[in-house]
């Protein structure tokens, strides 16, 4: 494995990588208490500097899953945080998804716009021949299994969603509980997560994280369909194998825990995963041990597979 390159003496911890390429040169943007952080490396396997704080916004807190994508030569940053902007949901969360902007993929991103309510989290922002579409995870509180879920909606620009957000991905599974009794005695409280939409060849893939990083149980799994369709709010994706089936792609090992909440990149023809997780043994990090990794991964004819050599960035 490798990692990102760890400041042991102030770490920040490095969760929910989000990789993203830009004329030749790679990022890494993470989850920050006071800001979102940055690194750049100008090889996907080399070494990555620390480029520091990349946005922040005043009085508030708990940057969370920020994602990236580039129009017409300007840089989008999507990210949730603790906003008292606006009412909490059902649950009392507050974190809520914002868009800001910047001139490079460093930023700073600037002028901050809250895009959808609380709760929503966890973007991925993706352009195909139909237009804007954003991922990203909300609550529901009375069904079967209530918990978090992925929707897809459209966006009309990159700061204005249409409204008509779709379900994608929802709780299936025991092994999705985030928490037993959470709001009452004998109703667990599910999440599916992180979600990362991309397509090969004939088939669209939706990735997600499933229970919590403090659980055994978490994992990465995904959802896919076989499909020209390019308007995403139109694709019925359904879960591999099924929805009844526990198969990880990522999960805790021998080695390493907490394997969750990651993105794809393909560079040279083949596909990687940067998640994130921590050591089993003790790694003499404090706080947030969650660091950045990358994995080789096997994509074809409907299926993923991790390739279990992984790298630390």
């Amino acid at each position: 494995m490798q990692l990102l390159e760890i400041n042991r003496d102030n770490y920040i911890g490095q969760a929910d990588p989000f990789i993203f390429e830009d004329e030749g040169r790679f990022y890494i943007y993470t989850t920050g208490k006071d800001a979102v952080y940055a690194y750049s490396s100008d090889s996907l396997l080399g070494s990555w500097k620390f480029e520091g704080a990349v946005f922040t916004y005043p009085g508030v807190s708990d940057f969370w899953a920020p994602s990236v994508i580039k129009i017409d030569g300007v840089y989008y940053m999507y990210c949730s945080f603790e906003f008292y902007g606006d009412t909490p949901d059902e649950g009392g969360h507050r974190q809520t998804m914002h868009v800001a902007s910047a001139g490079n993929p460093l930023g700073p991103f600037t002028g901050a716009k809250q895009l959808l309510h609380p709760f929503s989290i966890d973007s991925h922002v993706v352009r195909t021949e139909s237009g804007l579409f954003i991922f990203y995870s909300t609550n529901e509180f009375h069904c079967e299994r209530p918990g978090t879920y992925i929707a897809v909606d459209r966006l009309l620009d990159p700061f204005t969603p249409e409204g008509k957000p779709v379900k994608v991905v929802v709780p299936t599974l025991d092994e999705e509980i985030y928490r037993r009794d959470r709001y009452r005695k004998g109703e667990h409280w599910h999440t599916i997560e992180g979600a990362f939409w991309f397509r090969e060849g004939e088939w669209q893939y939706v990735m997600y994280s499933g229970s919590c990083y403090e659980n055994e149980h978490y994992f990465i799994g995904y959802a896919r369909a076989k499909t020209n369709e390019t308007d995403l709010t139109k694709v019925r994706f359904e879960k591999y194998p099924d929805d009844s089936t526990y198969a990880p792609v990522f999960c805790s090992n021998e080695w390493e825990e907490g394997a969750g909440h990651h993105s794809m990149i393909k560079h040279g023809g083949k596909w990687y995963a940067v998640y994130h997780a921590r050591n089993r043994e003790d790694d003499a990090l404090p706080g947030d041990r969650r660091n950045a990794r990358i994995c080789l991964m096997d994509v074809r004819d409907g299926v993923i597979k991790a390739l279990r050599k992984q790298y630390e960035l």
